[in-house]
């Protein structure tokens, strides 16, 4: 019995720290750059926008109140949230019928993985997509488990199909849920669940939940598609840097050892798909990698984190594996130590100033992503005051005369978020963004007078849609690390020039 609570024990302390760290950031960073892209969702409420559906959006405005929440607000959410999932993924390990130290153990191993450990941290469509893939994954197995007959079969199936429907309205990735439930249920291995109507009625009802968002897309002439698909696929190709970037970020993502604990889970995954729960574990595993893995391969603008999902459903098969096939107590001890210490070493170099001192002389902050955590209240109180002295009416003109304009969709989104509906906020990114619907390209082209803000990454103003302006003034702002300065912005005031 000690050692069947052990598991449990270090999962609820662990919990416990991560939870006090969490809470701890986010009282001290900011948005990231995607995350201020999301809060920003919050303002311009759509079923979908050019990189994600629209649940993300909508989730960002529940805790704003209405308007885009704050880093603080978004963070205090996710700091519990986070601490929560691994405690979500024991429970569909359980329902997948891992007994509870199984189920635990699994957690735990999770709980201390970077990508999970550190990445749900974000408000971000991932930290959605954790939830409902992770829930549709226990309630199938849950009803699957159940006599057809009963009760509880039909309400968990209806749940996992809506649970679908969210993951998909939450990431692209979540519509591999539908092709794992439907291959799952049509198969033998369902037994009279196959010739009922509850596994298809929930299918039918998550399509249901995700119909504003097809809706949308085709209405608009799929932006989100041609977005994803071409217009940031201008240098995809099959190539070696492709591989690299998609197995080495595995290894940092996971760690190595979590990595090693991966693999052999997805073999007892091939050996367990006799029933119909394995089954479903090993389709949630294959499905989403047969449809991921040649686009990380091609695309120069995959994200090791895309493969996040099929790993989630790899914990819970390997919490029902025969017991001689269960990587042993010292090798899961190993994955946690290892995992934790990659986690510990994050949390200290964004929290603690003073590592930045640490780093080589090769070190560029611009690089640096942590470093896009801290300084924008400064930048933010400057563009306000600049948008006062330069207002051609007012202090906040709303009819289009003065802009608050980016080089970079990186920069607009976090001066959107901060900004809200304050200033109106334009974004001059190589290719179309969500910008160009929420403040058009032409109406900031428009404008008396722009405040363009920059850091170093993008350099000075010289966009060609800047030259029919003339600079008025300019500041720096610069961002400091125990004593070093790790970004400098420049806001630049420019006035239309006079015609002719």
């Amino acid at each position: 019995m000690g050692r069947d609570r052990l598991a449990l024990s270090v999962l609820a302390a662990t919990s416990a720290a991560l939870l006090a760290v969490r809470l701890l950031a986010a009282t001290r960073v900011g948005f990231g750059d995607s995350e201020a892209l999301y809060a920003s969702y919050a303002l311009f409420p759509q079923p979908c926008y050019l990189d994600h559906p629209g649940l993300v959006g909508q989730v960002a405005s529940l805790l704003g109140g209405g308007t885009a929440p704050s880093p603080l607000q978004a963070h205090l959410a996710t700091a519990v949230l986070a601490t929560a999932f691994p405690w979500v993924l024991a429970v569909a390990c359980r329902a997948a019928g891992a007994p509870w130290p199984r189920a635990f153990a699994g957690a735990l191993v999770a709980a201390v993985a970077p990508e999970l450990a550190v990445g749900l941290f974000a408000l971000t469509p991932d930290l959605l997509l954790a939830f409902t893939w992770t829930g549709a994954l226990a309630m199938a197995a849950l009803g699957l488990r159940s006599p057809p007959e009963s009760a509880r079969a039909p309400l968990a199936l209806a749940g996992a199909g809506v649970l679908a429907g969210a993951a998909a309205s939450s990431k692209v990735t979540g519509l591999a849920l539908f092709a794992v439930l439907a291959l799952t249920y049509a198969s033998r291995h369902a037994g009279e669940h196959r010739r009922s109507l509850a596994p298809w009625a929930g299918l039918a009802a998550g399509a249901l939940v995700l119909a504003p968002v097809v809706l949308y897309e085709r209405h608009m002439g799929w932006p989100m598609l041609r977005h994803r698909m071409v217009d940031t696929q201008v240098s995809a190709g099959l190539s070696l840097r492709n591989l690299g970037a998609l197995v080495g970020g595995q290894l940092v993502y996971l760690s190595p050892v979590v990595a090693w604990l991966a693999a052999r889970a997805a073999r007892e995954a091939w050996r367990g798909r006799g029933d119909a729960v394995g089954r479903l574990l090993w389709l949630a595993f294959v499905v989403p990698v047969a449809a991921l893995l040649p686009l990380c391969l091609w695309s120069r603008v995959a994200e090791p984190h895309w493969m996040a999902p099929a790993f989630l459903s790899l914990v819970v098969a390997a919490t029902r594996a025969e017991a001689a096939s269960l990587p042993s107590r010292r090798l899961v001890g190993w994955a946690c130590a290892v995992g934790g210490v990659v986690v510990a070493a994050v949390h200290a170099w964004v929290l603690v100033p003073s590592s930045v001192l640490l780093a080589p002389a090769s070190y560029d902050p611009r690089l640096d992503l942590a470093n896009e955590l801290y300084g924008w209240p400064e930048v933010v109180t400057a563009v306000r005051e600049e948008a006062v002295a330069a207002s051609p009416v007012g202090p906040y003109d709303v009819g289009g005369e003065l802009s608050v304009v980016g080089p970079h969709w990186v920069i607009c989104a976090q001066l959107q978020a901060a900004l809200r509906r304050e200033l109106h906020v334009g974004c001059d990114t190589p290719i179309l963004d969500d910008f160009d619907v929420w403040w058009p390209r032409a109406r900031w082209r428009a404008s008396d007078v722009l405040v363009w803000v920059s850091d170093l990454r993008f350099g000075p103003p010289e966009s060609p849609a800047l030259r029919p302006y003339a600079p008025l003034r300019s500041r720096e702002v610069r961002v400091e690390r125990a004593g070093r300065t790790v970004r400098t912005f420049t806001i630049t005031v420019l006035a239309r020039r006079a015609q002719g």
